[in-house]
């Protein structure tokens, strides 16, 4: 499983990928209903493939072999949230 991480600003926080399948954590900034400016964390989820024509295209459906590196990308995205958390 590989993990990659990049401080541009429009890049992830985190990634976390095994094989096809990725799990992305991004961090966003808004506003609450209080005005205050807030930052929360999001989780993107896909799985690549290359189709007939050797493009590479990506999907959000998962095969059968593809879930259990589902969970663990997943997984190690919540771990990952859970401990920034409890840094911070």
């Amino acid at each position: 499983m590989e993990e990659f991480v990049d401080g541009d600003k429009n890049s992830p926080e985190k990634r976390f990928s095994c094989g096809a399948v990725t799990a992305t954590v991004w961090k966003n900034n808004g506003i609450s209903k209080a005005g205050d400016a807030v930052d929360f964390r999001t989780v993107s989820f896909q799985r690549r493939y290359k189709d007939r024509g050797g493009e590479w295209k990506t999907s959000h459906n998962l095969r059968q072999n593809d879930l259990p590196k589902a969970a663990l990308v997943l997984n190690k995205a919540f771990e990952f949230l859970v401990l920034k958390d409890s840094e911070e």
